[in-house]
């Protein structure tokens, strides 16, 4: 059976033209619509992290308590990993998407013998 799917993707590779993949409407789409979700995902994610560093070298108003002893840094702190979580659970359910599409990019440029 694996020999199989082998020889099916061998035959698929034969078949495609990346150049004209790459050249298509179809995919640059794809990829601006992809940068339109990597790069601000991207920006928040960095912003945030190194946000605490800063306000705990540079202020002092993460020291102020919220309930008890704890204080505003351990609420940033926990947080950033909570932001961990919920922006990779966003991305894996989002990359499917991503597969899902490419994956029909190829096929219409089977479909089309390559030609954009």
């Amino acid at each position: 059976m694996n020999g199989e799917h082998e020889r099916i993707e061998e035959h698929r590779e034969d078949e495609i033209d990346f150049v004209e993949v790459e050249k298509s409407s179809q995919f640059k789409s794809f990829m601006e619509g992809k940068r339109k979700f990597i790069i601000p995902m991207s920006i928040f994610f960095l912003v945030f992290y190194f946000l605490l560093p800063l306000f705990t070298s540079y202020t002092t108003f993460l020291n102020t308590p919220v309930f008890g002893d704890i204080t505003w840094v351990w609420v940033f702190a926990f947080a950033q990993f909570v932001m961990v979580w919920v922006l990779s659970t966003i991305y894996v359910k989002r990359a499917a998407s991503f597969d899902d599409e490419a994956d029909q990019i190829i096929e219409d440029q089977i479909k089309q013998g390559g030609n954009s």
